[in-house]
C-alpha cells in the first residue's frame, strides 16, 4: 500500500509521498510514487499515484513515452493547454493502462486499479490540484476540500483537518504532512520511510524545492518525538474522568 497527499494554500501547493511498496511481508522494496515534469517558466507538473505498481509505473512511463516523441504518439503532457486538460490526458491514460491489463476490458475494482494526485500550474492559469480514479474521471480540490490523499489515507487525515489553514506557509504545511505521515507509519506497516516532499511556489512555473526524508533524517525524528510528546502532554492536561 501507500499514502501520498497533495495540499493546496494560498502560497502554492505541496506534495508528499511514502516510498514503500511490498508483496508480502518479506518482500518490501522503496520504490518513488512521485514524478514531476518541467517548462522552467511556463508549466510545472507533479503526480502522485497509489495502488497496484504495475498500473502506476506504467502510466508514467507512457506519458513519459508520449512526452518524448509527440509527433509519433498522443499528444504530450507538456504541451496540453490547460491542468484541467492534463488531468483528463491522464485519466484517458491510466484507462488505457488499465483496459490492457485486465482480462475483458478495463475494471476499476480489479488488482490492476489505481488512482492518482495531480498537481501544478501552466503559465496564465492558477494552481490546481485533482484526484484521478482508476476510471479515468476526476475531481478537483477547492476552498472546501483543499487536499487530497490516496492510499492508507485514514490515519493521517484527522491532524491535517484540525490544522489546516489555507494561509500557512510551505515550510508549515510541511511540518503538518510530516506528522500527518508519521502517524501512518506508526498506525500501519504498509507505509514507511523514507518520505518525498515537493515544493510548488504559487506563480513560478519551475520546480521547487525537493527533500527525502530517512530514518536518520534529524529533523523527521524531532516532528516525531515531538509529536508523540506533546500529545502524552495535551492527554494529562484533559480533566480527569469523575465517576
Amino acid at each position: 500500500m501507500t499514502y501520498c497527499v497533495g495540499l493546496l494554500v494560498e502560497r502554492g501547493l505541496v506534495f508528499m509521498s511514502d516510498t514503500r511498496t511490498n508483496a508480502g511481508l518479506d518482500n518490501i522494496s522503496v520504490v518513488s510514487k512521485m514524478k514531476t515534469w518541467e517548462v522552467p517558466g511556463e508549466r510545472f507538473l507533479c503526480l502522485l499515484s497509489a495502488g497496484n505498481l504495475a498500473t502506476t509505473q506504467a502510466t508514467v512511463s507512457l506519458l513519459d513515452e508520449r512526452k518524448l516523441a509527440p509527433a509519433e504518439r498522443q499528444p504530450s503532457i507538456l504541451t496540453q493547454p490547460s491542468m484541467f486538460q492534463t488531468a483528463t490526458l491522464i485519466g484517458e491514460t491510466v484507462k488505457e493502462v488499465i483496459s490492457g491489463s485486465a482480462q475483458g476490458g478495463q475494471s476499476a475494482d480489479a488488482v490492476f486499479s489505481a488512482s492518482f494526485i495531480l498537481g501544478g500550474q501552466i503559465k496564465g492559469g492558477r494552481p490546481r490540484l485533482f484526484m484521478i480514479y482508476p476510471e479515468g474521471n476526476f475531481i478537483e480540490a477547492g476552498r472546501d476540500n483543499p487536499f487530497f490523499q490516496i492510499g492508507e489515507h485514514k490515519y493521517g487525515r484527522p491532524i491535517i483537518i484540525r490544522t489546516y489553514d489555507p494561509e500557512m506557509s510551505l515550510e508549515d504545511c510541511a511540518k503538518l504532512l510530516l506528522v500527518s505521515f508519521d502517524s501512518t507509519i506508526k498506525s500501519n506497516l504498509s507505509v514507511g520511510l523514507p518520505i518525498d516532499m515537493q515544493f510548488y511556489e504559487k506563480d513560478s512555473c519551475v520546480k521547487g524545492y525537493r527533500r527525502r526524508f530517512d530514518q536518520r533524517d534529524e529533523y523527521y525524528r524531532t516532528i516525531s518525538d515531538g509529536w508523540s510528546d506533546a500529545l502524552k502532554s495535551a492527554f494529562d492536561a484533559l480533566p480527569a474522568f469523575e465517576r
